[in-house]
């Protein structure tokens, strides 16, 4: 009786085990599923989002048609910071207290890091020395310009003593090589030598990374750092002065543009301006679920007044900066 006794209490013991073995297994596969619940609601939700700056993109792609169907019908080919597509962050309410924000940054103002140097690997002169003057505006010393030709140039010498070429990138630690191509992003600034954050930042709303050169600057759009980037006798009074003027009635023509008293004796040439702007960034900031998606996108209005996307980014933030204006469902 006693080993009967035994076997059962083995078996109860057994049975136990077994049971909790069970519960352990089935615990941790209601955690898995779980995970994969939360997971595969977390990348739906991302991708709806996604799909909705998609929208708010091409939203923004019609204002910029719209304007140069305006300006078409005008007869009046002007691109200014006083239009709507420039004035507001235009917010757009969604189904189930979502919101889509987005507004569009004009790139015209601004000086493109790919002007220095042409298709042909040679250094234009003029962009050369507007951003010279670009970096004595903003007391910019740390950082050539010739810097950042070697960066774009074929070739592996520096264009003068102050530039910089592999080996001084290759002296980093992780050691790295100088693109020898456009830039594709601004932010690669970030890698030339005697960079800093602080010199980044001054320079960053000035300067453009636009995939070809020669698009010119917008003199109705650019900074009061890019109209003194023009002449190296300007001085920040006159091209406060300048943006005073734009303010109060935009510049129609080159001509009423370089006649201002702030350039008399100058001599200041029209090479490389203009009065419309091609490239533009278009940022997205979508509220949905719960969740933010953000996407920053570049495009391209052609002559025709097509607007094309160009570069699409997710990874900046906190880049809507204007006064919000609610479009209304009518």
């Amino acid at each position: 009786m006693a080993d009967f006794g035994r076997q059962r209490g083995v078996a109860l013991i057994m049975v136990l085990l077994a049971m909790a073995l069970v519960v352990m297994l089935a615990s941790g596969m209601t955690q898995q599923q779980s995970l994969r619940v939360f997971k595969a609601g977390h990348y739906l939700a991302q991708q709806q989002g996604l799909s909705i700056a998609l929208g708010a993109e091409a939203f923004a792609r019609q204002l910029l048609t719209r304007d140069f169907e305006e300006d078409k019908e005008n007869n009046a080919m002007v691109d200014s910071l006083d239009e709507f597509w420039a004035a507001n962050a235009a917010v757009l309410p969604l189904d189930d207290n979502g919101v889509a924000e987005v507004q569009i940054d004009d790139l015209g103002g601004r000086l493109n890091l790919n002007d220095l140097v042409g298709p042909n690997g040679q250094v234009d002169p003029v962009a050369r020395q507007r951003f010279v003057q670009l970096f004595g505006a903003l007391g910019i010393t740390a950082v050539s310009v010739d810097a950042l030709i070697d960066w774009i140039d074929p070739d592996d010498q520096t264009v003068t003593a102050y530039g910089a070429e592999d080996g001084q990138y290759l002296l980093a630690d992780p050691g790295y090589r100088a693109a020898n191509q456009p830039f594709t992003s601004v932010s690669e600034l970030r890698l030339i030598e005697g960079m800093t954050e602080e010199i980044y930042q001054a320079l960053q709303p000035h300067v453009a990374a636009l995939p070809v050169s020669g698009a010119g600057i917008n003199v109705n759009t650019a900074t009061a750092m890019v109209i003194r980037s023009l002449h190296e006798e300007l001085t920040d009074a006159q091209a406060a002065a300048i943006l005073e003027r734009r303010e109060e009635e935009r510049f129609e023509n080159l001509q009423d543009f370089l006649a201002l008293p702030e350039f008399a004796g100058l001599g200041l040439k029209s090479v490389g301006l203009g009065l419309q702007t091609r490239f533009f960034e278009v940022v997205s900031r979508i509220t949905y679920d719960n969740r933010v998606v953000n996407m920053v996108s570049t495009v391209f209005r052609t002559p025709e007044g097509e607007v094309r996307t160009v570069h699409r980014d997710t990874g900046q933030k906190n880049r809507i900066t204007k006064e919000p204006y609610t479009v209304s469902e009518g």
